[in-house]
């Protein structure tokens, strides 16, 4: 499966800057999986469109600010991505560019009045632009918050601001741990909550931390080439025992982004034909001919072209379907991405 049929045309214009002025104001596209049929309207009427009794699955999983900014001994910036924890003063990073960036070299880092909070020393490197990076300090809370940034997608070609520190987070995230946003989650608010729960809507929470893999790009023409990075996932006793139960009296599931998606899929255990409740990690790749065992309904922002997530949503709703949609996303000017408008994929009954 070639990586090109995932393409379309993308006017960089489309693509979403800042957030809308108002949670829930954003556009919503509804596609019949079945048919490819759709309609256009706004997110803060998805609770027209979700089924009554249904159960819907959100991840919790909160954002840090785990983009930093050194200065190395050359006097030169350096930006670093904090990847994952290896000691409590020892990360991976992913580091820009990299191929200057060797080991011994030694970094300052500067809190937001411009006073020495720590230095940091590279101690080892690994594939591409990932870089162990041994800090003079402990990477704890007041480390974020004093150097810290969010680390918006690149694709947003703008600083992050104090906005962001609240935009770019769900209203319902608690567990820190996420290199990027679940986005799908950001079009939630309280008025949309009650409103799914007026009709007997049942909200469960899952916590999936995004991780590294977000930020790359699809780099071999076949897809059964390409290699998903380990993401470390988490799901409640009570969210599984809930979403088996659902399945079992004939509720559908409604997955609030691909994270969500893939994390319900992931911990399926064809054994049991349950949901496995439990910590784990996932590097699923879903593509067309994936057999899906749990979800339903999909909640989920446009996506990249030729990229792991719109192949994804091919999967779950069909190549032709979902290209022809984004077509009219397009020209309808819809907003992409991250802090752009939102699909719901839904199972129209029959």
């Amino acid at each position: 499966m070639n990586i090109c049929t995932f393409d379309f045309n993308l006017p960089d214009e489309l693509i979403a800057q800042r957030p809308s002025e108002k949670r829930g104001e954003d556009r919503l596209l509804v596609l019949d999986k079945r048919t490819g049929a759709y309609e256009d309207t706004v997110f803060k009427n998805i609770s027209d469109y979700i089924d009554e009794g249904s159960l819907l699955v959100i991840n919790n999983t909160r954002v840090i600010k785990a983009r930093i900014y050194g200065v190395s001994d050359s006097g030169s910036k350096v930006e670093f991505l904090l990847i994952s924890r290896i000691s409590d003063d020892t990360y991976r990073a992913m580091v820009s560019r990299a191929k200057r960036q060797h080991i011994g070299k030694l970094y300052s880092f500067f809190d937001k009045a411009g006073s020495l909070f720590c230095t940091g020393t590279i101690v080892s490197t690994e594939e591409e632009s990932i870089r162990v990076v041994k800090f003079s300090r402990n990477v704890d809370n007041e480390f974020f918050d004093k150097i810290g940034h969010v680390p918006l997608p690149p694709y947003i070609k703008r600083d992050d601001e104090k906005e962001d520190e609240n935009r770019y987070q769900t209203i319902y995230a608690k567990n820190n741990g996420s290199l990027a946003c679940p986005t799908a989650g950001l079009h939630f608010t309280e008025e949309i909550f009650n409103n799914l729960k007026s009709k007997n809507i049942e909200i469960r929470e899952i916590t999936l931390d995004v991780g590294l893999g977000t930020f790359l790009p699809v780099r071999t023409e076949n897809l059964d080439n390409h290699i998903m990075h380990t993401e470390h996932y988490y799901i409640p006793d009570e969210t599984a025992e809930a979403i088996n139960l659902a399945k079992k009296n004939h509720r559908k599931i409604v997955a609030v982004g691909t994270t969500s998606m893939r994390t319900l899929e992931s911990a399926y255990s064809n054994i049991s034909g349950l949901v496995e409740s439990g910590e784990n990690e996932t590097r699923l790749f879903i593509k067309p001919g994936f057999t899906f065992h749990v979800v339903d309904e999909l909640i989920t922002n446009f996506h990249t072209p030729k990229s792991t997530l719109l192949v994804l949503v091919c999967a779950f709703a069909g190549t032709e379907n979902i290209l022809n949609a984004y077509k009219h996303a397009v020209n309808e000017k819809y907003r992409f991405y991250s802090y752009g408008d939102v699909t719901f994929m839904k199972s129209f009954n029959v």
